[in-house]
């Protein structure tokens, strides 16, 4: 390191002593909250579309608005169709989706399709700007099986930000075997969307966001947790099993997710589609980007509470102590669930869900590593002086928009060894794939990533082995990105892009 232990506790220790300071009664409004849970659950608006056969279109409209987290307490936001998020889209895999987006909030945005399969150009990703004023089409065939996708914005240096506003939403994919499964499948009564986020606020009630140096460093994270955009709301459950579908929607939290109670549940899903059979847990871990599907069985009648234990995130270092001081690391009510009043369910744990193909570890072409680094000091602007941009890489560089970093061919499947040789654990997600996990540090995964993902959780000094295809598409002129999905990473240079010919 360039810089001496003194320089760093005297840098990083001062804006980790801020970040003890409540900046505003938001921490107290909470504090009150989660002893209530006065708040209800928002079920988000279901879009199915316009229709005609197998052709279906969205009309999507990014805008800013304002809401109340806070009674009385006006915050400025951003949002697609709604003042805060956007609503959950739904169609089926083999139809052709045409997403009309148009741009009102003033500035340059962009609208990623999060775990999709894709052409390059549909992709919304950096280069697919949507300048203010202007809509943006992307059409393409759903050509994945049923899954919980997600949509948020992908704008070049400005993601963290225009995602922490509200730009985000979910994506639901249905196919020929949804009907078929012994599943909650009822929207809005036992299939319900639960988008995780923590929020800062300053005194005025606007988000704050990146008000000091260890934010960068780290990742925004915020005091304050919302379920669909609520303040720690109660879900009155209408049946006795229901299925929560999960998304970590937060820039750099990491949640371990448990009831109050321990009482288990079943993940069914994650990020890109059914596993083979329920996995029994107590707990799970959640990185932003990621998500799981659960099925909770609620026949005892008690109210439960959603939370986050300590315990989250493993760290190295200096950096672990400092982020402990910074109380990152700690425990949070999310949610209650109350199904005092629940009907009876139908439906049973499952013992199998699906019969899946498993990709082939021989049909390996290439082992490309993925080293994920954070010059954490002398190269960094925040803590030495040169660009805020140079300091987070992959393989020893840091995102340009104007170079490829390597293309693959289409119809190839490879080995990609994800590496972390920083401090700090680093969300990896890559566009326009479903991958499958082989390893960590040569053990197997755990049980509930062994499905198909688009987004893995590498610790410090860890190495996650992935095996990737590229099925559908090719276009040697645009790109696709790989990135660590800490947003603020991501927008200081923690990715990189290639193209599929």
């Amino acid at each position: 390191m360039s810089c001496s232990r003194r320089k760093f506790v005297q840098i990083f220790g001062a804006g980790a002593a801020g970040l003890l300071l409540p900046p505003l009664s938001a921490s107290l409004l909470a504090k009150e909250k989660v002893s209530s849970f006065s708040n209800a659950y928002a079920l988000p608006p279901l879009d199915n579309g316009k229709r005609q056969g197998n052709q279906v279109t969205f009309n999507l409209t990014m805008q800013r608005g304002k809401m109340s987290f806070f009674p009385g307490v006006a915050t400025s936001t951003l949002g697609i169709n709604s003042p805060y998020l956007g609503p959950v889209l739904r169609a089926k895999r083999g139809d052709t989706v045409s997403l009309n987006v148009q741009n009102r909030i003033g500035e340059e945005s962009t609208l990623h399709w999060h775990g999709f399969t894709l052409p390059a150009v549909a992709d919304g990703g950096p280069h697919q700007r949507i300048a203010s004023g202007k809509t943006w089409n992307a059409t393409f065939q759903i050509r994945q099986p049923a899954s919980t996708l997600w949509y948020h914005s992908h704008q070049y240096h400005g993601t963290g930000e225009q995602v922490y506003k509200g730009m985000a939403g979910l994506f639901y994919i249905d196919d020929e075997n949804t009907s078929r499964q012994s599943l909650p499948t009822t929207y809005g009564v036992d299939d319900l969307p639960v988008v995780i986020q923590d929020r800062a606020f300053q005194r005025n009630g606007e988000f704050r966001y990146l008000g000091m140096m260890p934010e960068r460093m780290q990742g925004m994270h915020g005091d304050t947790l919302l379920i669909n955009g609520v303040v720690t709301p109660t879900l009155k459950a209408q049946k006795t099993l229901i299925r929560l579908r999960l998304l970590n929607g937060s820039n750099a939290r990491i949640y371990n997710l448990a009831f109050h109670d321990h009482r288990p549940f079943y993940v069914i899903a994650g990020d890109c589609g059914l596993l083979a059979s329920p996995v029994r847990m107590n707990r799970i871990r959640l990185a932003p980007g990621e998500r799981a599907e659960v099925l909770v069985d609620l026949s005892d009648r008690s109210p439960v509470i959603l939370k986050t234990l300590k315990g989250a995130i493993q760290t190295t270092g200096m950096m672990g102590m400092m982020m402990n001081r910074m109380n990152n690391d700690r425990e949070f009510a999310i949610m209650q669930i109350d199904p005092r009043q629940a009907e009876s369910s139908s439906y049973r744990i499952p013992g199998v869900l699906l019969h899946p193909a498993p990709l082939s570890v021989t049909n390996a072409v290439v082992t490309r590593p993925m080293k994920m680094n954070m010059a954490m000091m002398g190269g960094m602007g925040m803590m030495g002086g040169g660009s805020r941009h140079d300091g987070f890489t992959i393989n020893g560089r840091s995102f340009d928009r104007q170079r490829i970093d390597f293309s693959v061919k289409r119809g190839s499947t490879e080995i990609w060894e994800v590496s972390n040789s920083s401090m700090l654990p680093h969300p990896f997600h890559v566009h326009n794939v479903q991958f499958q996990v082989l390893d960590r540090n040569g053990r197997p995964p755990y049980a509930h990533e062994r499905g198909l993902k688009d987004t893995i959780l590498v610790n410090p000094d860890e190495v996650v082995r992935i095996l990737v295809p590229f099925r559908y598409y090719a276009d040697s002129q645009n790109p696709y990105m790989y990135h660590c999905h800490n947003l603020e990473h991501e927008d200081q240079g923690m990715m990189g892009q290639f193209t599929v010919v």
